[in-house]
């Protein structure tokens, strides 16, 4: 499983969630699954139908128990977490998940994605 993680800004849109994902996978395997904070679900599911992929709601003590790369302000005082992109990402795949690819700030700095593949996952990043 390959995992795409997301954190945002209130009013992010899609364009903004889009450049975040295509920063992100760069050189990474086909993303599988799209995930965010479960309060955030709603604001995702047009990407999600638009890449035709699942979605999930991350909870925030599982959020909140993943340590991440890259340690945002805003997302720690909002979230107790480092970067809601990546503990999404890693939540979802699961316990032994690898991050693939830090968080990737969209260029309106209105979104992040993260990359991480589960631990059954065998491949590398091309």
């Amino acid at each position: 499983m390959i995992v795409a993680g997301f954190g945002f800004r209130a009013g992010a849109a899609l364009p903004s969630l889009r450049a975040a994902f295509a920063l992100a996978q760069q050189g990474q395997p086909p993303v599988t699954h799209l995930a965010t904070a479960q309060d955030k679900l709603a604001a995702l599911v047009p990407l999600a139908k638009a890449l035709g992929l699942p979605l999930t709601g991350v909870a925030p003590d599982a959020l909140a128990a993943v340590a991440t790369l890259t340690r945002s302000a805003a997302s720690l005082t909002a979230r107790h977490v480092g970067s809601v992109a990546e503990a999404s990402a890693m939540a979802e795949a699961g316990a032994g998940a690898r991050l693939l690819s830090p968080r990737r700030i969209s260029p309106d700095r209105m979104a992040t994605c993260a990359i991480a593949a589960s631990v059954t996952f065998q491949g590398t990043p091309t």
